[in-house]
């Protein structure tokens, strides 16, 4: 039981540093800029952040599988605790993009081994309520990282956003020591060759929503990699990716679903605080605040998530998901300048529920419905579907907003964008199959 609690504190605090370093630059860059110079790379803080930590999901969860979730979790905290000292001791921007792409591996070894662990150590029944403590772990960091960032740079120095991650995942290293593994990895050689086309194609995909130029060539260059990536991975006798996961129907359309879902209307979280600042003209706190309706949405539907699972089966709760993320779009495409702060959170409140119910039910489902040796890469995989859809879903909604000089104009069309798209993964949420044989299997 002390292991238990030991080990839940370790993946506590490190999803609590990957979800804070995820916004917490938002608040301090533009001073970051003015203090390093290059405003002209002022993105790529950002992009590499996210370009490395959305490649090495997956990678993460397969060599989990391999090597076992505590070596996999433990390299990925010291990772992030260099990157984190290195993007403090920066001196240009071009030092602190490369710094803040370590960090970024470091995030990607940490964030999906928390769920992969969990589903190691918890049953079904209890690993919606470890998702709901995921969950507030985010709803945590929306409010904490704007708020840390600015007593930051107003009492010490812009460095101390990094410092700061260092003493907390030296004691997310230590609370790990205790954790005994109850998964055996199965041993298996390393496919070097097929991570390095997995990133180099998923790399230039992601390049496609941050450069500011020649994204046909970064697209063509991902779709050439990616296709050799899939011919090269279907002669592997120990694949990055068994490609075997995705005859399980359940599985594949899950992922697809986890994809148009989170390309159509996770990205609500950047525009809202927008929409309320120039809109509704309150303060860039209180705009914040009205986040907390997607926290306090998902904890609600995570809890209860496991049991509705093995009553009502996969494929009730993906439509009762994708129904409350397309009723979600309507409020969101009905807003305008009348509507201010308790719209807004409301609003969230319905959008948090959906997310949180296609959340839990997807992860627990990606465990569940395949064999214990391809759990993480599973899992992982799952996360890697909903960060693509992620990154292409904001940089689409950016674009509706930048392309007119009308502001509400904008926010409708972006908003209207990710409705339709909700819509369509209402849809493909119909092509999931219960294997009810298997909700009960597993630890």
């Amino acid at each position: 039981m002390k292991s238990r609690i030991s080990v839940l504190t370790s993946i506590v605090l490190a999803m609590l540093l990957a979800a804070i370093d995820t916004t917490i630059l938002n608040t301090t860059m533009p001073l970051i800029a003015e203090s390093l110079g290059g405003f002209s790379l002022y993105s790529w803080p950002f992009a590499t952040y996210m370009i490395a930590t959305t490649v090495l999901a997956p990678i993460a969860g397969r060599l989990s599988d391999m090597f076992g979730r505590k070596r996999v979790f433990a390299s990925g905290i010291v990772v992030f605790l260099i990157g984190s000292w290195l993007c403090g001791l920066s001196q240009t921007m071009e030092q602190l993009a490369i710094y803040r792409a370590i960090q970024g591996l470091g995030a990607g070894f940490m964030l999906p081994l928390p769920a992969i662990i969990a589903g190691d150590l918890f049953s079904v029944e209890k690993r919606g309520k470890f998702q709901a403590l995921a969950t507030s772990m985010w709803g945590l960091s929306a409010i904490v990282a704007p708020s840390l960032g600015a007593l930051f740079v107003e009492y010490l120095s812009w460095r101390w956003i990094f410092y700061v991650n260092i003493p907390i995942s030296i004691i997310a290293l230590l609370t790990l020591i205790p954790y005994r593994e109850e998964y055996a990895p199965k041993k298996a050689r390393i496919d070097y060759m097929g991570a390095i086309l997995f990133a180099v194609g998923v790399c230039s995909l992601l390049l496609v929503t941050v450069a500011e130029s020649n994204q046909i060539v970064y697209g063509l260059i991902g779709a050439l990699f990616l296709v050799g990536f899939y011919l090269f991975e279907k002669r592997q006798a120990s694949p990055l990716v068994p490609l075997t996961l995705f005859r399980n129907k359940t599985i594949r359309w899950m992922n697809v679903s986890g994809f148009v879902g989170w390309a159509g209307l996770f990205g609500t979280a950047s525009f809202i605080p927008l929409f309320l600042q120039e809109a509704a003209h309150l303060s860039v706190f209180v705009s914040g605040i009205a986040l907390l309706g997607t926290a306090v949405g998902w904890m609600a539907a995570s809890v209860p998530a496991g049991k509705w699972i093995l009553r009502y089966g996969y494929r009730k709760l993906f439509l009762i998901g994708h129904l409350l993320l397309a009723a979600s779009g309507v409020l969101l495409v009905l807003l305008n300048e009348s509507h201010g702060f308790w719209y807004a959170f409301f609003t969230m409140l319905i959008q948090g529920l959906a997310f949180g119910l296609l959340s839990t039910s997807g992860v627990i489902g990606a465990q569940q419905l395949v064999e214990a040796h391809e759990k993480g890469i599973s899992t992982s995989f799952m996360m890697f579907s909903r960060n693509i859809g992620t990154a292409f879903g904001v940089t689409i909604m950016g674009f509706f907003l930048t392309r007119t000089t009308d502001f509400m104009h904008g926010i409708h069309d972006l908003f209207m964008y990710g409705f339709i798209v909700s819509l369509l993964a209402l849809l493909i949420s119909f092509l999931i199959k219960d294997r009810r044989e298997e909700l009960g299997t597993g630890s």
